[in-house]
């Protein structure tokens, strides 16, 4: 079995996480798996979702989009915007960046985490978890430098990546021409400590095994270990 890019079933995508990337956002990081390129960007808004006023609360939410041109076809932006597809993705994102923030360490504040791809080639959304927990990690970091907050409200940190069965093997990091021909093919999210975030996986066509989805879930647990390490570098001074 030769994948399509070359690479070992176990091995990423050249991974590069680029911070500082936006001049205006509190956090930014251009997240590049491969040819899939995700801006990621945190605003920080002095206001919080009304379920949440007078809570002593703050919320972090996200939104996800796809540029016009980010594929090989232009895809119309308002359509796009209200798919269902959108609305999963950046739920997910959401969810993911929660499942690390301490909500009553930031005080009544919302931080908008937004995900824009400008080139998809697989897994966008989980470059988008990897490269927004990077962005909202420095929009606390500009938090706590002008005295806002006294630490960083985190309890760890989170980081995503796809694995699939293709032509009856497990790989790591499916790009485009794998993701569209896998058997089966899932989403795992992970804390850094190796806790569980999410799961999402589907067969593609047969059902596939436990030891198929152990399999898969090993080399997830691989590749979040490699991706943790690249947020931490690039969020060192």
């Amino acid at each position: 079995m030769k994948r399509p890019s070359g690479r070992a079933p176990d091995a990423l995508r050249d991974v590069i996480l680029e911070t500082g990337v936006s001049k205006y956002a509190e956090g930014s990081c251009l997240a590049k798996f491969g040819e899939t390129h995700v801006l990621c960007t945190a605003s920080i808004e002095d206001r919080v979702p009304p379920f949440l006023r007078n809570s002593g609360k703050g919320w972090v939410t996200a939104e996800y989009g796809m540029l016009p041109r980010s594929t090989e076809t232009r895809i119309d932006r308002r359509r796009a915007a209200e798919s269902g597809r959108t609305q999963e993705i950046q739920r997910l994102i959401g969810r993911s960046l929660r499942a690390v923030t301490r909500l009553d360490g930031f005080g009544e504040r919302q931080i908008r985490v937004d995900c824009d791809v400008l080139q998809a080639d697989g897994g966008t959304r989980t470059a988008g978890i990897t490269g927004g927990y990077v962005a909202l990690y420095q929009a606390f970091q500009h938090m706590q430098s002008v005295d806002a907050i006294a630490e960083i409200p985190m309890s760890d940190s989170v980081a995503a990546i796809s694995c699939g069965l293709w032509e009856g093997a497990a790989v790591l990091d499916l790009d485009y021409a794998e993701d569209s021909t896998a058997q089966a093919d899932a989403n795992f999210v992970f804390t850094g400590s190796g806790g569980i975030v999410e799961v999402q996986g589907t067969a593609e066509g047969d059902p596939f095994s436990q030891d198929e989805f152990l399999a898969l879930m090993a080399l997830a647990r691989k590749g979040i270990e490699e991706l943790g390490v690249l947020q931490k570098a690039a969020l060192a001074p």
